[in-house]
């Protein structure tokens, strides 16, 4: 059973598993903590990958915002989205993951691999988000890093043509920007080979057929368990946060299950 569900996502943690499959479980009289036992004594438990591949340019001419979420605990999808790139390549053929996450449902809406870090690998990622946004007559606000992507004049012009709100980090604590950060974790912990060699056209298709594993199938612990596009669908059930007052490294952030 566990091989069957890690066909789609293949380093999808134990927890996880126990809440897909607990009914089936249940008739074998196999709890969770049986679970952990069958996956430990069968090699199947996850071990936690580390990376980190330096994505954000602060030292830029443009005007760097202000962090006006930092006090916010969204409670209805589309309140906040969080932007961040992040490294999916390798020594023969370099690639960036751009994302935009929903800070409440934790839902991608936006996403884009590309061979540079250029602006506009960043701007397809807003631009998509935007295209398949619900809910369009509420207030939204566009939180990311100071990255020269998002500082740049074309960003600001779709966030201000749009009516969306921009928000940045003044730290380079993680929890700064603690969804993006998770999400990045999560696609490159259960979903993408770093070691492979693949090129970007495969990519591509591995990182669209994972945001919708992801969107759709995967259980997320800050949604209690629901995937996000069920979460996105309301707004009753209060979420789970990432905030934590004692700062944590990039690496110690991703190995988070």
């Amino acid at each position: 059973m566990v091989n069957d569900i890690r066909l789609q996502m293949p380093r999808v943690g134990t927890l996880k598993l126990y809440h897909l499959l607990k009914d089936r479980l249940k008739t074998l009289g196999v709890g969770r903590d049986r679970l952990f036992a069958i996956l430990r004594a069968n090699n199947l438990l996850i071990v936690p990958k580390k990376s980190y591949h330096v994505t954000t340019d602060s030292h830029h001419r443009f005007r760097k915002h202000k962090n006006i979420v930092q006090d916010i605990v969204p409670d209805r999808p589309e309140q906040v989205w969080v932007a961040d790139i992040t490294y999916v390549g390798n020594r023969t053929n370099p690639m960036y993951l751009s994302l935009v996450t929903d800070a409440y449902s934790k839902k991608i809406v936006g996403y884009d691999v590309s061979d540079t870090l250029e602006t506009k690998a960043s701007l397809k990622a807003l631009e998509m988000a935007i295209s398949n946004r619900m809910y369009k007559n509420e207030p939204l606000i566009h939180h990311s890093d100071r990255g020269i992507q998002y500082c740049s004049d074309d960003y600001q012009q779709a966030l201000n043509k749009n009516t969306i709100n921009c928000s940045m980090t003044e730290s380079y604590d993680p929890y700064a920007n603690a969804v993006a950060e998770r999400v990045n974790g999560v696609l490159k912990q259960e979903f993408i080979d770093l070691n492979s060699q693949m090129n970007i056209r495969t990519m591509k298709d591995l990182v669209s057929n994972s945001v919708k594993i992801y969107n759709g199938i995967r259980p997320h612990y800050s949604c209690f368990m629901k995937t996000p596009n069920k979460m996105h669908l309301q707004r009753e059930i209060k979420i789970r946060t990432y905030k934590n007052k004692n700062p944590v490294n990039k690496c110690q952030l991703d190995s988070i299950n």
